[in-house]
């Protein structure tokens, strides 16, 4: 940890005033700022990154008012199958997803042209174009948004996990003792509510860049028409005979990584586990015939349930509001 830690500090020493240069020239793109019908994606160019970790802690300070803030202690759930997940008390985690925690930076060591090299790789939600969790959410809390961005509504999430399991890299991570659980349910809902990466959504609605893109040094991330970012993602592919990695798993998703090492040997090197994902190849999970159908059954139910949660989300602050006059 240490070495870490002083690793952090020198680069944030000795790049500052770089830093500082590359955020004043970062342009943001005019698709973002008017636009927030057209799909947009981010390309990861893995040589770039140094491991700084500046991203995340970027994306925390920008992002602590979305954090979970839990009531203890827990109800009692039934069944007792259903775990609690716990990380209130854990908030300064760096090395993995948590509720408190949504990009992180993996590790990897492969050959490249038979020299050894080291990678740092940043990773957080994919923002598939066609996502699961948002297709197969029973109470329709999870949705994709007209730009590329998938979003939890913490306001109606049951914490039911539905979203973790159907997610290819198992993404969602759950906090107890928040969320509408506590007011319908408490020992018998879905113990909690799931978060991950919103892509800054509002920062975008707003012509701001994502945090994570603001805050890099190296200039590491670009956020733009995913048509063009596509397009330049297989230029630096044929510049360096390189390799793609988001362009066609799990069907397409937002977030493309440039390689100039095959994400096969990369994800042998990673650490995986829970809230570490792989880098393996992914079938499109909602080209399978039982996953549309019941994303066509879910998608009625899921509307009445999300129409449902507004209401009572609306009339119980309200009566908040109405306490306080």
């Amino acid at each position: 940890m240490d070495g870490k830690i002083s690793r952090r500090s020198f680069i944030k020493g000795s790049l500052a005033a770089a830093g500082a240069v590359a955020a004043s020239s970062l342009a943001i793109p005019e698709a973002v700022k008017a636009s927030s019908v057209e799909e947009l994606a981010t390309l990861i160019d893995i040589r770039k990154c140094i491991g700084c970790e500046a991203c995340v802690e970027a994306c925390q300070e920008v992002n602590a008012p979305k954090f979970p803030e839990p009531k203890k202690p827990f109800p009692k759930m039934y069944p007792s199958r259903v775990k609690v997940s716990d990380w209130s008390d854990k908030r300064d985690v760096m090395d993995r997803l948590t509720p408190y925690n949504w990009l992180y930076i993996q590790e990897a060591t492969v050959k490249v042209n038979g020299k050894e090299e080291a990678y740092t790789i940043p990773r957080r939600c994919m923002h598939c174009q066609n996502p699961p969790c948002a297709d197969l959410c029973p109470w329709g809390a999870a949705f994709k948004l007209k730009n590329g961005i998938t979003r939890i509504n913490a306001d109606y999430c049951l914490g039911g996990s539905k979203c973790k399991t159907v997610c290819p890299w198992h993404i969602p991570q759950r906090q107890t003792g928040v969320g509408l659980y506590l007011d319908l349910l408490p020992s018998f809902a879905g113990n909690g509510v799931m978060y991950k990466c919103d892509r800054c959504y509002n920062r975008i609605a707003e012509g701001q860049l994502p945090a994570c893109i603001d805050a890099c040094p190296e200039n590491v991330q670009k956020i733009g028409p995913r048509d063009e970012i596509l397009k330049e993602a297989h230029a630096i592919q044929k510049e360096i005979g390189g390799y793609i990695y988001g362009e066609k798993e799990n069907g397409g998703t937002n977030t493309i990584y440039v390689s100039p090492a095959p994400f096969e040997d990369l994800n042998k090197s990673l650490e995986t586990g829970p809230g570490q994902p792989d880098m393996r190849p992914v079938k499109d999970s909602m080209a399978q015939a039982d996953n549309l159908a019941k994303a066509m059954v879910i998608a009625p139910i899921a509307g009445l349930a999300a129409a449902a949660a507004r209401f009572f989300v609306g009339a119980k602050k309200s009566m908040g509001s109405e306490e306080n006059k």
